[in-house]
């Protein structure tokens, strides 16, 4: 029965219980009432057995309420049809009249006159209810907040879910099992405990698991890891406690916990040793998942993007089978997700492979923060449909930020950014090793007052180091080209400077491509030692380890801006091309800069139209800027913002 149905009937019995209730307390302590027929109260008139009358007319007759002369008599009541004589005949017996108006709603009088205590009663529920109950009512601390999750709730489903056929093939069959557990358990094979995604931020771990509730028949329980820990000692244990408990009731069923790593973090890892609340939670879910008692039928599925901080008693077999990777989409799947966030999009002349391919290190959270602005920008410029220059918008807009066309930066400035830019550019397009050159800016967008945006030709999953040092010239060439043409340096190279250190750093540390120090991990400075109330750094090499390793480190980065001078040296008369046009165009494609490169004339600029109306707002403006963003990594080296 609908748990909606069962509500009902149940405060519909309460309601009924109430009523009798009342009508038993409006009842008691009063006498018992005679009934007599219209004939037999004319004859107690005329014997003078009646001492009072009370009177309550309607159309037809008199409703008769009173009582006898004898004190030990029950009182009585009649019904007599409507006779003139009636009160001539009380009066001339010696019977006191009293006439009232008539009585509508008895019932509902009788309800308000108990409305008092009604309401002490419905209080009286309430409290007990949130007693009884969980979520954040009052004292149900211990109580699980998972959401269970009706068929009605359960819109999504696999078709929705796209880039992830690995995954979405271990999870289907888990599904599977729940519908048909015989034909798995007849070769003697038993249903996973567990299932762990595992995966970057926006990679659809989450809406795995919501496509999970859509395509299982099964119940299906939903929480956050946070949810479990409170401030009171003992409160996370219990809610574990409960959760289970409600599993168990309404097995077979999935239960899927949203960031496990808030509560399944490595014991003992921290500063509050073994009893604190977080530990004690973990334990709790450590047991209930497989401990003494076993919980056949219900099935955990977790989702986090840290496994390497989750407890190791918590990852083994037993608890959680299976280790689901979701990771970001390559080119085929960024097209099928894609097709996905557009199925509600009127589209125009769109290549979604195209897209695709400019797209490589998205995730699904990506690509459709790219589809939603691509929606906006059309929607800003009154196109009824969305086209491929929306999508080209919307991807500089993510790769790069929003324009700041409204910034106010002097000629100097200004020149120094394109001579910046256009060495990237140069260095780009001369490494062979280097991504292919995408676009170059000096439009200030984010917190860049120019880029240089490099795609690569296809997904990457490992870097050789030509690859890597080749990077590195690209990120130099911005610094070399202040040095060269502008004779002095500025804070604009800051962000490749900082960036070309690392990568140099990791190179030698973790890569094990330096020489000298040959195939050796040497870490990111050691681990933190707490002694007191001081932090101490750790490192497991010695201190001529550490000045070898700062050698190498400069000597790569070193060489990298010898060899971007040396290109920029045989090319002087190129990057100065490429400055001056970026100076008047703003903005050149990888085409362009390669017209340019060859020694070719671009064709002139469109003329500008004549502005009607300066209050205007320019469309490249709409939108709202995060800045601070970490996503895709284009390979972007741009012009920091100057200081002051």
């Amino acid at each position: 029965m609908n748990q909606h149905v069962k509500t009902i009937i149940i405060w519909a019995c309460i309601f009924v219980a109430l009523i009798v209730v009342i009508k038993l307390f409006s009842d008691s302590g009063q006498k018992t009432v005679e009934a007599l027929v219209q004939s037999d109260f004319y004859s107690a008139v005329e014997d003078g057995k009646i001492e009072k009358v009370t009177i309550t007319g309607d159309s037809f007759g008199y409703q008769l309420e009173g009582s006898f002369k004898n004190a030990s008599d029950s009182d009585f009541s009649a019904y007599v049809v409507k006779d003139e004589k009636l009160i001539e005949m009380l009066r001339e017996h010696g019977v006191q009249v009293e006439a009232k108006e008539p009585r509508d709603g008895t019932v509902l009088v009788s309800i308000l006159s108990w409305a008092p205590i009604l309401l002490f009663i419905g209080i009286w529920i309430f409290f007990m209810r949130q007693m009884q109950s969980g979520g954040n009512k009052a004292m149900s601390f211990g109580k699980s907040r998972a959401k269970l999750l009706t068929p009605q709730g359960k819109k999504i489903t696999f078709k929705d879910v796209a880039g992830c056929d690995e995954a979405k093939q271990e999870l289907a069959e888990v599904i599977d099992f729940l519908r048909d557990p015989q034909r798995f358990q007849r070769l003697g094979g038993k249903i996973p405990k567990g299932v762990l995604l595992v995966g970057p931020p926006g990679t659809g771990k989450t809406l795995l698991a919501r496509a999970i509730a859509g395509e299982a028949n099964a119940p299906f329980f939903s929480i956050s890891g946070s949810d479990f820990v409170e401030m009171f000692v003992g409160v996370g244990a219990s809610r574990v406690r409960d959760l289970f408990e409600q599993g168990k009731k309404n097995a077979p069923c999935i239960i899927f916990v949203d960031e496990i790593d808030a509560v399944g973090r490595h014991r003992g890892a921290g500063l509050g040793g073994g009893h604190d609340e977080r530990e004690q939670t973990l334990n709790q879910l450590l047991v209930e998942m497989d401990g003494f008692e076993s919980n056949d039928g219900v099935i955990l599925i977790a989702a986090t993007n840290r496994p390497d901080v989750l407890d190791p008693a918590l990852l083994r077999p037993g608890r959680f089978d299976r280790r689901v990777v979701v990771a970001k989409p390559d080119v085929r799947g960024r097209e099928e997700i894609l097709r996905v966030h557009i199925k509600d999009i009127p589209l125009g002349e769109v290549d979604l492979s195209v897209i695709a391919r400019g797209t490589p290190g998205f995730s699904g959270a990506d690509l459709a923060n790219l589809v939603n602005e691509a929606a906006l920008y059309a929607a800003r410029t009154d196109k009824k449909r969305v086209t491929q220059d929306d999508f080209e918008i919307a991807k500089d807009k993510v790769l790069m930020g929003v324009e700041r066309r409204s910034m106010l930066i002097s000629e100097k400035e200004r020149r120094n950014t394109a001579y910046h830019e256009a060495g990237h550019a140069l260095v780009a397009i001369l490494e062979d090793e280097a991504d292919p050159l995408h676009k170059v800016t000096i439009i200030p967008r984010g917190m860049a007052l120019g880029l240089t945006q490099q795609l690569p030709i296809e997904d990457q999953y490992t870097q050789t180091r030509e690859y890597l040092n080749a990077m590195l010239s690209v990120m130099m060439g911005g610094r070399v080209a202040e040095e060269i043409f502008m004779g002095h340096m500025t804070t604009g190279a800051g962000n490749d400077i900082e960036r070309a250190t690392d990568i140099a750093r990791r190179m030698v540390c973790e890569w094990g491509m330096s020489e000298k120090l040959g195939p050796l991990n040497f870490g990111q400075g050691g681990d933190q030692i707490f002694l007191g109330r001081e932090i101490t750094q750790h490192k497991d090499y010695s201190e001529e380890t550490a000045i070898l390793i700062d050698s190498e480190v400069r000597r790569i980065v070193k060489s990298a801006h010898a060899r971007a001078t040396g290109l920029i040296e045989e090319n002087k008369d190129v990057l100065k091309r490429l400055a001056e046009n970026l100076l008047i165009r703003e903005v050149l494609d990888a085409h362009e800069i390669q017209m340019l490169i060859d020694g070719d004339e671009l064709p002139p600029l469109p003329p500008i139209a004549p502005v009607e109306d300066e209050s205007t707002p320019d469309p490249d403006l709409g939108g709202t800027e995060k800045e601070g963003k970490e996503g895709p990594d284009p390979l972007l080296g741009g012009a920091a913002p100057q200081p002051g």
